[in-house]
């Protein structure tokens, strides 16, 4: 069986694009004057936000039936967290 098919792995690169498009999300969606004021408990609320839509376009990926790749079900996955995380910001 391949490493990349296996679910810790995909759990676990789930689990990183969470995080980074969270982190990612908090540092750059916001204006010079919010960044001043930031505190680690955004960057924690954001990373958290990001993993749940992580796992939300996860698996919606997987019911809807992407393409057999594990590519394409990551793709889904970043797609995920960013909608998750733009409609928590509320823009």
């Amino acid at each position: 069986m391949a490493i990349g098919s296996t679910a810790l792995f995909n759990f676990v690169v789930v689990l990183i694009i969470g995080i980074v498009v969270g982190l990612a999300f908090n540092r750059y969606a916001r204006s010079w004057l919010a960044r001043l004021g930031t505190t680690t408990r955004s960057d924690v609320t954001s990373a958290l936000v990001g993993v749940a839509g992580a796992f939300i376009g996860f698996h919606l990926g997987v019911i809807l039936g992407l393409l057999p790749t594990p590519l394409m079900l990551y793709l889904a996955a970043v797609v995920g967290a960013v909608i998750v995380l733009w409609q928590w910001r509320g823009r």
